[in-house]
């Protein structure tokens, strides 16, 4: 797949999605109380660490955008799945950091989690991200406030989120609901 591929049908893509979503609900370890009591933890380090499965969640991330012009991962897992799909999109990757991780100046967006507060940081300058079309990546979907964090940098900075994706959702959270108005595509909704 290339930056100028053509999207394709939505029967493919469902196809692609289901090959993705057996990778993951395969090779996920599932680790209960961590890292804290009444968390169940979803480590995707094996589903990384494997080609096939990796490169089923590649593909299918890609092609939740195919005409994006920058594909944006968020820190830090989001770093490793940003690479494999601007790669195969034939596009440039940004990598949206913690806060405190880049010298200034930055754009930066503070955002609570269910534990506490945190934040994120883009390059305020030395790439242009005015007028892109920006696939915005994350491994997890849970409370919401990382992903719509790091869309809010994008449009501050005056780019267009085209879509937004992540591997597994924890839908109980209901982060979606916290999203912007561009889609967002899960690989597996637990």
């Amino acid at each position: 797949m290339s930056k100028h591929a053509a999207v394709e049908s939505d029967h493919a893509f469902a196809e692609r999605t289901e090959r993705a979503a057996g990778q993951v609900e395969r090779l996920t370890r599932w680790r209960d109380d961590f890292p804290t009591p009444g968390v169940r933890f979803a480590d995707l380090t094996p589903v990384f660490a494997d080609p096939e499965g990796f490169r089923a969640v590649i593909d299918c991330l890609a092609a939740c955008a195919p005409d994006a012009d920058l594909v944006a991962g968020v820190d830090a897992r989001g770093f490793l799945l940003g690479a494999g799909v601007a790669a195969t999109l034939g596009t440039g990757v940004l990598a949206v950091r913690k806060a405190g991780k880049l010298p200034p100046p930055v754009l930066a967006r503070e955002y609570t989690l269910e534990y506490g507060t945190a934040g994120l940081e883009i390059p305020a300058d030395g790439v242009e991200l005015a007028g892109k079309r920006v696939l915005l990546l994350d491994d997890v979907l849970a409370t919401g406030g990382t992903l719509a964090a790091a869309g809010e940098l994008f449009t501050q900075a005056g780019a267009e989120i085209v879509s937004a994706a992540v591997v597994l959702e924890l839908s109980f959270l209901e982060g979606r609901a916290r999203q912007g108005d561009y889609p967002v595509t899960s690989i597996i909704r637990v």
